[in-house]
């Protein structure tokens, strides 16, 4: 009875080992393969968003966070005016 009991443990045992090593091998693939499935993509475009939103400013002064909202917004037209500016004049 006793050895039963034993290697009914060393098979739990075992069985936690080998899910550990599971996980850890699931986890590893998928940071390998994230920036292919496009979820890097998301995760830069939530963070544009939450950049030109103002986040990062004193929500208790809304004059503070409005400034940061336009200022930021002001900063991506002038960046798309350039690259526009560019492109016309590598086309040219």
């Amino acid at each position: 009875m006793r050895q039963s009991n034993d290697q009914w443990r060393n098979r739990e045992g075992d069985e936690a080992a080998r899910l550990a090593e599971s996980a850890a091998i699931l986890r590893r693939v998928r940071q390998e393969t994230e920036p292919q499935t496009g979820a890097g993509f998301g995760r830069l475009a939530s963070g544009i968003g939450r950049h030109l939103s103002g986040e990062s400013a004193d929500a208790g002064d809304p004059i503070e966070l409005w400034g940061t909202r336009i200022g930021r917004g002001l900063g991506l037209v002038a960046f798309v005016g350039l690259l526009a500016l560019l492109a016309w004049q590598l086309g040219s």
